[in-house]
């Protein structure tokens, strides 16, 4: 069968598809009809992968998707499929894959031409429509293709078939069990932290991104390892990043990466999953370090989630573009003119703050920043500053707005809601965890037989969902149980371990593939094992297991864990930099801690110094002084007495003496 000959992607549930719904291009989204299409005529797939938030992207569009001339050549010699990678990272992770095998740097747009079996034959990210930059123009790229698509088709259909067995091995495939071992993560460590930039955090080097999973490995090593040059590597890293452009200093919130060494000039899009992992950063940092700026950076980062991302039903939009009006950070950018126009008399005590620079090679406006000393005086004069940036928000508020990409992705709300859960906890902020657990409520209310669907957009839902969601959800659900205290949160977690049973586990019981067993449109079925600028589903999958198994006392599923666990360290042990999330996952499992609490609910001494201690590899369950229902239990089946006040602190299977005093608690948990 074939389509019709026209642009289909009117319909679609992603806002980044309906961008390109008006484009001359005869595009389809990836699905089984559009596949069979190019065998009936058969005809390469020109497979086009991006997001909404990808300023690339919008040029690549504007140049070559737009323009009739391009879309008439890509109409006549291909099938053409475009994709968004947030809605499908199952296929982004599979093409982007493949380019990587051919050599090639990998980025968005993704640019891959496959046969029509679907298999990459050939591929690259951004092509101009005229040549420049050192890179063919795209008409010129389509026609070589085809010339060789044409005059050596067998050569080409060889190289796919190595090439998609050399994606399959390295992405699907199995190593041997490894056992756990606890040097892996000090190993790790080390390395990474050789790569650490001393003097501007991050890794050394242009462009700087967050790298959440590399900080993770730092921070778990220090708290473990008690390695404090690890510590002082995350907390150098976030003060710079917090201080530095990348940091939106007007409206709260972080963007993606910044394009230089210094955090200066950032890629101004801003996405959920890095202001999710920012504030846990942030939680974790003002815990140890006391450091107020951390607590205000949380507070701003929440106040810009709440006021600008939050969609019906309170769930959380996918990402803001980095563009408005045309032009990159726009929205976010100030002369000094105009903050001279906005803050009258005060704009002597913003610019005693505050920095615009216009470094080399930035063509916008000046882009605000601190320095250090300029960051940590702010905090000190935070109160002087609010009604300031509160007058420039105003301001910025008459701005066009950047474009909204408002589907809600499971696993990216997941992340957000467990940090919102965490920080409230920590920071007393019961209304931060209200907001988690109506986002929580709102997606898992989206199930259809017991299904999460992946990403939502109003009422058009995407099903089936991928292992990373319900790995997300998992955690997620137990970071608001011990937030809440409501048993029903275990439930709903145990419910989706077992629909990711069901539907994801490998045929042996050693782990998990990302797409369901239903999926019947990918051309393989991956693991899920490579980090991103997230942990991979993998690494959140063990630790849902090993937290769930840790709150419930499931000896079966603990075991399940530790098998999961094993057969990852093997595929991870020969990707290590790549696959950090699986190598934090396995560190958890292997001295996974518990605190459960009995304390006077009504005026407890204990639970708060648990809630402003918070560690990533703890889970807390707290009961109420005489309780009966819903006992917490200690390692080997004990129910701890429920008479008094107490906690007890476990490391595996083994517990301290219980600890009454709320000092003495402060002592063990720090």
């Amino acid at each position: 069968m074939t389509l019709p000959a026209q642009n289909l992607l009117a319909e679609e549930a992603s806002p980044y598809l309906q961008q390109h719904s008006g484009n001359p291009v005869h595009w389809r989204a990836w699905s089984p009809a559009s596949l069979e299409e190019a065998k009936v005529l058969d005809r390469p797939i020109l497979l086009s992968v991006g997001y909404a938030a990808c300023h690339w992207c919008h040029v690549m569009a504007h140049e070559s998707f737009e323009n009739d001339d391009v879309a008439a050549v890509m109409n006549r010699l291909f099938v053409n499929i475009k994709v968004d990678r947030e809605e499908r990272p199952d296929i982004d992770q599979i093409y982007m894959a493949a380019l990587s095998s051919m050599g090639e740097q990998g980025g968005w747009p993704l640019t891959m031409f496959l046969t029509p079996d679907g298999k990459a034959f050939w591929g690259g990210t951004y092509f101009p429509r005229e040549p420049r930059y050192g890179r063919s123009g795209f008409i010129q790229v389509m026609e070589a293709v085809d010339k060789a698509w044409r005059e050596k088709r067998a050569s080409l259909n060889q190289s796919a078939d190595g090439l998609t067995a050399h994606v399959e091995a390295r992405l699907a495939g199995s190593h041997a069990r490894t056992a756990l071992d606890r040097d892996a993560l000090a190993e790790l460590a080390k390395g990474i932290d050789s790569m650490v930039d001393r003097d501007l955090g991050g890794l050394r080097g242009a462009p700087k991104f967050p790298n959440a999973p590399f900080m993770l490995t730092l921070w778990l090593s220090w708290l473990r390892d008690g390695n404090a040059s690890h510590r002082d590597d995350v907390l150098l890293s976030l003060e710079q990043m917090l201080s530095g452009g990348i940091y939106d200093h007007i409206g709260g919130g972080l963007s993606r990466y910044s394009t230089d060494a210094e955090w200066l000039v950032p890629h101004f899009e801003k996405m959920l999953y890095d202001n999710a992992q920012s504030i846990r950063f942030c939680n974790w940092a003002y815990a140890a370090s006391g450091n107020e700026l951390f607590r205000l950076r949380i507070e701003e980062t929440v106040d810009w989630l709440l006021r600008e991302m939050r969609v019906e039903g309170g769930d959380f939009a996918t990402s803001l573009d980095a563009d408005s009006d045309g032009e990159e950070g726009l929205f976010y950018t100030w002369s000094r003119d105009e903050i001279k126009a906005a803050l009258g008399d005060d704009s002597a005590l913003f610019f005693k703050h505050f920095n615009l620079s216009s470094p080399h090679g930035w063509e916008g406006k000046p882009i605000v920043h601190q320095t250090r000393s300029q960051q940590a005086q702010s905090v000190v004069d935070r109160e002087a500053l609010r009604p300031l940036k509160t007058k420039l928000l105003t301001v910025r508020e008459e701005r066009v707005r950047p474009g909204l990409d408002a589907k809600t992705l499971t696993d990216w709300n997941g992340l957000m809601i467990a940090a919102l859960a965490e920080a409230g906890r920590s920071l007393a902020r019961s209304d931060w965890i209200d907001a988690a657990a109506k986002a929580f409520a709102h997606i898992s209310a989206a199930s259809r037989d017991g299904r999460l669907p992946h990403s939502m957009l109003g009422a058009r839902k995407l099903f089936p969902a991928l292992s990373s969601d319900y790995a997300a959800m998992t955690n997620a659900a137990i970071s608001l149980f011990e937030a809440s205290g409501d048993w029903s949160y275990i439930d709903q977690a145990r419910q989706f371990i077992g629909q990711l049973d069901r539907w994801h586990a490998d045929a042996e019981g050693t782990g998990y593939y990302l797409t369901a067993s239903d999926s019947a449109d990918v051309p393989i079925r991956i693991r899920g094992d490579v980090d991103e600028a997230i942990p991979s589903a993998t690494g959140q999958i063990i630790e849902a297991l090993v937290r769930l198994a840790s709150v419930t006392g499931d000896l079966d599923l603990q075991e399940k864990a530790w098998k999961v666990a094993e057969h990852a360290a093997g595929r991870a042990a020969h990707q290590a930099y790549g696959q950090a999330g699986i190598v934090n996952a396995c560190a958890l499992a292997i001295e996974p801690l518990k605190l459960v609490i009995v304390d006077a609910l009504d005026d407890p001494k204990l639970v708060p110094v648990a809630n402003r201690n918070p560690d990533p590899r703890r889970v807390d369950i707290v009961a109420a002084i005489g309780t009966a229902a819903n006992r917490p239990i200690l390692p080997g089946g004990i129910l701890p007495p429920t008479d008094k006040a107490g906690a007890w602190f476990c490391t595996g299977q083994v517990c301290l003496p219980a600890v009454t005093d709320a000092g003495e608690l402060e002592k063990l948990l720090r």
